[in-house]
C-alpha cells in the first residue's frame, strides 16, 4: 500500500515526553540540536536505523525461533538455496548440484570464494557442521536427518547426501525460510550443542555483526561485508543477488509504536516494520514515507490449548471452545479494517499451496448450543481456564479479552494473567499444573511462512511432550505429517494435507483466528530494498 499523495503533513511534536528522548538515546539516535531533518539524512545515504516489530534479545538462530532472531540470521548469514518470489529454491551459496534420477543421492558445490566474516573460506566441512546443529531444533530439519543414511564433505567445496528412505523436501528444507533457518557458520561455532548458546557471530552473508556495540533488547549494528560476492542472477523474494543497502545498519529499539512514527516521520530512523492500523493515517500523507504491506495474509493470529492440563485434555472441552469461538471478533477488535484482514480457516494459512477451508467453523457465527452441550458432556467442572496475556505485543492486544468472552459465555471459569513477551515465552514452557504457573492457552502471530505445510507448521505437532509448547500427542498426525514429507507427487500432497486439516478439526491441535497484512513504513532511504515477506535489508535490484 504506497502513499498515494505527497502533500505536507502536519507538524511533529517538539514537546516529546522524556520517555521518547530515554529509548532515542538509548538508541543511540541524534537528539535535540543535531537531529537530523528528512533534507540532512540525504547527505549521509550510508546508515540506515530500523526499528523492528520485536527487540533482539538473542542472537543464536538455532537457540530461539523468535522473529528477532531470525531477522538478525538474514543480515550476516547464508544460506545453501532459498525461496524466490515464487516459492521455488534456488541455488545461493550452492554453485551446482546434481539429483540422482530416484532422488536417493544428492551432490552439492559450493560457489568459489565463499568467506567467512573472520577471512576463512567456506568449506563443506562448515555446512555439514551447521546442518548437524540447525537440524535437531526443526521439524523438516528432523524428518531430512531421519531419513539420510550419509552426509559427507568430498572435498572443500563439495558435498553429498544420501537418503536411505524417500524424502521429497530436500532442497525445499536446504532453502526453508522461517524460524530455524538453516544458515551456514563456520564448523567450530557450529560445534556447539544445539542447546547452548553460541558465543562468537560469523556468518558468511552481506553484513558483519558488531558485537562490542550490543546491547540486547535496545540496539544492535551491522557493517557491510564488503568481500561478499552477491549471485549474478536479480534479487527474488530470497534468493538472487544480495546487495547491502547501505554500508552501516542499526537495528534500534522505540517500544512505543506512537514514538516510532513520530520518529520516521522526523526522520530519525528509516524503516518500521509494523505499524498498527490505528497509527497508519499519520504516516499515509506524510512527505517521503511509504507504507506497503509484506504481502497478502502475511500473518495468522492462533490460539493454541494446552493438551497436559484440565480441562483442554479432554477433547470434548477443546471442541466447545472451537464451537464458541468467532474470528471476526478477533479481528474486528484487533484491526477493525476488513482492507487488512481476511477470514481463514486453513490451517496451513490461505496463502499456503496446500490451503483448505474444509472443516473450519470458527470463520462463520459460532454455534453456542453445541459448544456448552459438549462442555456438559465432558463433566467440566467449573476449573479455572489461565490465558497467557502479553501486554507489550500490540498485535495480541485484544487477543485474550476476545477468548475469554467467548468461553465465559458457555460457562468457563476463565482468569487472564498479563505479563510481557518475554516471560510469556518462558512461562509457555512449564509443563505444570495451573496452581503451580502452568497454563491453558496462548495466543500466537506467526509469518505464514512457518504455517505453509504440515512438516513446517509447528501447531501440528503431534509428539506429545517431546513436541511443540501445548504437547498436542497424535500418532494419526505424525504419520500424515511423515507420508507428506515423502512423497512428491502434489497432487497426493494435496490431499495428505486435506487429512491434516480434517484431523486438526476433529482433535483441535489449533485454531486459526484469521490472516492480515503486516504494514512497514519506510523513507527513501529504504524505497530499493527487496520485495519478501519478511524484513531483508539488501537491494531489490542490482546497482
Amino acid at each position: 500500500m504506497q502513499a498515494s499523495e505527497r502533500v505536507p503533513c502536519a507538524p511533529v511534536d517538539a514537546t516529546r515526553p522524556p520517555r521518547w528522548r530515554a529509548w532515542l538515546s538509548a538508541a543511540g539516535l541524534a537528539l535535540g540540536a543535531v537531529v537530523l531533518s528528512p533534507g540532512a539524512i540525504a547527505q549521509q545515504p550510508t546508515t540506515v536505523k530500523i526499528v523492528l516489530q520485536s527487540q533482539l534479545r538473542i542472537l543464536d538462530p538455532v537457540l530461539t525461533v523468535a522473529y528477532s532472531t531470525r531477522n538478525h540470521g538474514y543480515l550476516i548469514y547464508d544460506t545453501l538455496f532459498s525461496m524466490d518470489a515464487k516459492s521455488v529454491p534456488q541455488p545461493q551459496m550452492v554453485e551446482r548440484y546434481t539429483v540422482s534420477a530416484d532422488k536417493m543421492n544428492y551432490s552439492f558445490t559450493l560457489r568459489p570464494g565463499l568467506k567467512f566474516h573472520d577471512g576463512t573460506p567456506v568449506t563443506s566441512e562448515d555446512v555439514i557442521a551447521s546442518l548437524k546443529r540447525w537440524q535437531s531444533r526443526d521439524q523438516m530439519g528432523v524428518r531430512l536427518f531421519a531419513a539420510l543414511q550419509e552426509m559427507k564433505a568430498v572435498d572443500p567445496r563439495t558435498f553429498t547426501i544420501q537418503l536411505k528412505s524417500p524424502f521429497g523436501l530436500v532442497l525445499e528444507t536446504l532453502a526453508k525460510q522461517s524460524s530455524p533457518v538453516p544458515f551456514i557458520m563456520p564448523a567450530r561455532i557450529a560445534a556447539a550443542p544445539p542447546s547452548q548458546a553460541i558465543t562468537e557471530f560469523v556468518g558468511s552473508g552481506p553484513w558483519k555483526f558488531v558485537p562490542g556495540d550490543f546491547q540486547p533488547a535496545v540496539k544492535a549494528t551491522y557493517l557491510k561485508f564488503n568481500e561478499y560476492v552477491p549471485r549474478k542472477e536479480a534479487p527474488s523474494g530470497f534468493a538472487g543477488g544480495k546487495v547491502a543497502l547501505a554500508d552501516r545498519l542499526e537495528l534500534v529499539s522505540i517500544p512505543d509504536p506512537q514514538t516510532a512514527v513520530q520518529a520516521l516521520r522526523a526522520g530519525e530512523i528509516d524503516y518500521i516494520e509494523d505499524v498498527p492500523p490505528d497509527l497508519m493515517s499519520q504516516l499515509e500523507k506524510a512527505p517521503g514515507i511509504t507504507l506497503k504491506d509484506f504481502g497478502a495474509n502475511s500473518d495468522m493470529l492462533t490460539l493454541r490449548m494446552n493438551w497436559l492440563q484440565p480441562p483442554f485434555n479432554d477433547v470434548k472441552v477443546r471442541r466447545a471452545a472451537l464451537a464458541a469461538i468467532n474470528q471476526v471478533d478477533y479481528l474486528d477488535a484487533q484491526f477493525g479494517n476488513p482492507k487488512i484482514y481476511q477470514l481463514c480457516g486453513a490451517v496451513l494459512s490461505c496463502v499456503s499451496p496446500y490451503a483448505t477451508e474444509q472443516y473450519a467453523t470458527q470463520t462463520r457465527a459460532p454455534d453456542l448450543a453445541k459448544a456448552r452441550a459438549l462442555l456438559k458432556e465432558s463433566g467440566y467442572d467449573g476449573s479455572k481456564v489461565v490465558i497467557l496475556h502479553p501486554t507489550d505485543i500490540t498485535v495480541l492486544s485484544a487477543m485474550a479479552s476476545i477468548t475469554a468472552q467467548a468461553l465465559r459465555g458457555i460457562g468457563m471459569n476463565v482468569e487472564i494473567q498479563s505479563m510481557d513477551y518475554t516471560t510469556m515465552q518462558s512461562r509457555r514452557t512449564k509443563k505444570d499444573p495451573i496452581a503451580q504457573g502452568g497454563w491453558n492457552i496462548v495466543h500466537s502471530q506467526w509469518s505464514t511462512l512457518d504455517l505453509l505445510t504440515p512438516i513446517i507448521n509447528p501447531n501440528l505437532d503431534g509428539r506429545g511432550e517431546a513436541g511443540y509448547i501445548g504437547w498436542s500427542k497424535s500418532d494419526r498426525m505424525e504419520k500424515l505429517r511423515n507420508d507428506f514429507a515423502a512423497e512428491s507427487d502434489m497432487a497426493k500432497k494435496k490431499q495428505i494435507a486435506v487429512e491434516v486439516q480434517k484431523l486438526n478439526y476433529e482433535e483441535v491441535f489449533y485454531i486459526p483466528l484469521g490472516g492480515f497484512s503486516k504494514i512497514k513504513a519506510y523513507n527513501a532511504k529504504m524505497a530499493r530494498m527487496v520485495d519478501a515477506p519478511l524484513p531483508l535489508f539488501w537491494l531489490g535490484s542490482r546497482p
